[in-house]
């Protein structure tokens, strides 16, 4: 049977059009809130801007305006030949199920959340072990011995970085306080920066003085609030140690580019396969980011203790708790 991949160019019909011949350019659509979020989503538009630079190929985009785009967008893109067709985000996971079956021989993944259809990649990340670095951090930079955290929707894929942040910041202060609230239970939640700056600055009368933020756009509005208040804001997804230069300790990167970039990639060379990808510290999907933008805010102990974690999670000497595999968070 006939598979469409970007490496060849098939004719397609749609539906009470004429046929068209497409070349199959790989595509990606992004979640709401744009490819410029700053976040999640600026994150997957770095590894479209690395494939395009790297091979001079050609990549098809969509922007979602709202989740009930999804299924029509997926469809589009499958129907025109373009493969493979990625989704950024879990909220597009029941529109992708329905895309793949209904093109069973196009190539698509999802960043985020597992579609379990034979034509399907989806990448997932180990949050939680990123975000000990980042809790580690805030613990060793706190004057007040107390952190804060910010989450988006409140789902386990954010109940898992929080379970994390809490441990590493316990690993550096046992007398560590870890203070949190999350924005909401929809993805709108995700998407109310005005919202984020209310729970940050709340965290922050009670105390916190370094406050890291899993919410996506709504981040944006923690990260302000912690620098209009004089302390720390840690960044997460995509680099955001220069949103307020002096002021963001560190960003804990979720590495969505790399994700976009290997789908793309491995379809270019002839290689994709459906199944799980799991990436964390040891496989490159998580990082933490010094910069010059940070780096007078990272002392030399900072630094050597975040190394030495990141070495301990990666061959295993250190566990950070999955609330996802592991259960209920201990800590």
């Amino acid at each position: 049977m006939f598979r469409l991949s970007s490496s060849a160019c098939a004719a397609i019909f749609v539906a009470a059009l004429s046929a068209t011949a497409a070349c199959a350019d790989p595509a990606i659509v992004y979640s709401v809130g744009g490819k410029f979020d700053g976040s999640f989503n600026e994150s997957a538009f770095a590894g479209v801007k690395r494939y395009m630079e790297e091979t001079g190929e050609n990549v098809r985009e969509f922007e979602l305006e709202r989740d009930a785009q999804s299924l029509q967008a997926l469809r589009n893109f499958a129907s025109r030949g373009n493969a493979p067709v990625i989704a950024i985000g879990f909220n597009q996971a029941n529109a992708l199920k329905q895309a793949a079956e209904a093109f069973p021989n196009s190539d698509f993944a999802i960043v985020d959340m597992v579609v379990d259809q034979p034509n399907v990649r989806s990448y997932v990340f180990k949050e939680h072990e990123g975000a000990y670095i980042g809790g580690l951090l805030a613990a060793m930079a706190s004057e007040s011995g107390t952190v804060g955290f910010v989450g988006g929707m409140d789902i386990p894929i954010i109940q898992r970085f929080l379970c994390g942040y809490k441990q590493g910041a316990l690993s550096a202060d046992p007398d560590i306080k870890v203070l949190f609230n999350m924005t909401g239970d929809t993805p709108a939640a995700f998407a109310n920066p005005v919202r984020g700056g209310e729970l940050a600055t709340a965290q922050i009368k009670r105390g916190a003085d370094v406050v890291l933020q899993a919410a996506g756009g709504t981040g944006l509005g923690v990260l302000q609030a912690a620098a209009d208040a004089g302390v720390l804001g840690i960044g997460t997804d995509s680099n955001q140690n220069g949103l307020h230069k002096g002021k963001v300790l560190t960003s804990i990167r979720k590495r969505v580019d790399n994700a976009v970039f290997d789908s793309f990639n491995s379809a270019r060379e002839g290689s994709f396969s459906p199944g799980i990808q799991v990436l964390g510290l040891a496989e490159g999907g998580m990082d933490w980011v010094l910069d010059e933008n940070n780096r007078p805010l990272i002392s030399d102990e900072m630094k050597t203790a975040a190394d030495a974690a990141v070495a301990g999670i990666s061959d295993g000497t250190i566990k950070v708790h999955d609330v996802i595999s592991d259960g209920v968070c201990p800590y």
